[in-house]
């Protein structure tokens, strides 16, 4: 009988050492995924941190102010008798674009606010509605073409729509050359009121 008690002793030990294996291997096996669990979720957070900046960079880049643009030699508008159409290269990057644009002003005679030594440079842009307004020789005035409002040689407000004049732009002079910074201001306005 001793022997017989001695096997029923000895068959519950066996089963129950592969149990507690099966344990400790279980135990090994979701520690290892969890370690490669959290080994992938921070290389995908450290991947992903270049394209998150790539994705949020347009919203947190400034846009750059326009260049100083060149009009030429300052004494070749000492003497006009009527506003010079010049045509300036204007180059701006916002966020991932670069645009170059091609604007329109004109040089005039005046003493408006922003003038420098009796020499105004003008935005062609109606202070309307935003139209290009040609300078009309015959007339020597400028004349929008959409909505009526005629300008003086200077830019002053002649006759509406428009509820002021021409708008001027800042200008300087380095080393004998003429320079004009465009901007873009907002219409429909009394006053004059930057944008951007």
């Amino acid at each position: 009988m001793t022997t017989v008690s001695n096997q029923q002793n000895e068959e519950p030990s066996r089963p129950s050492e592969p149990i507690q294996d099966i344990r400790v291997l279980e135990g090994r096996r979701s520690f290892f995924l969890w370690l490669v669990a959290i080994g992938s979720a921070t290389m995908g957070a450290l991947l992903s941190i270049p394209l998150v900046r790539y994705a949020l960079y347009p919203v947190f880049a400034k846009t750059t102010s326009a260049p100083w643009s060149k009009l030429g030699n300052k004494n070749q508008y000492a003497s006009i008798s009527a506003p010079v159409r010049k045509t300036i290269d204007i180059e701006q990057v916002n966020g991932w674009m670069k645009s170059v644009s091609r604007k329109p002003v004109y040089v005039t005679k005046g003493n408006r606010k922003g003038s420098l030594e009796g020499t105004e440079v003008l935005s062609a842009v109606c202070p309307h509605l935003g139209c290009d307004v040609p300078w009309n020789a015959d007339a020597k005035k400028f004349m929008c073409p959409c909505h009526g409002s005629v300008f003086a040689p200077d830019g002053s407000l002649v006759q509406g729509p428009a509820q002021r004049g021409m708008d001027t732009l800042p200008i300087k002079t380095e080393e004998d050359v003429l320079m004009v910074r465009y901007q873009y201001f907002q219409a429909l306005l009394p006053n004059k009121k930057l944008v951007g």
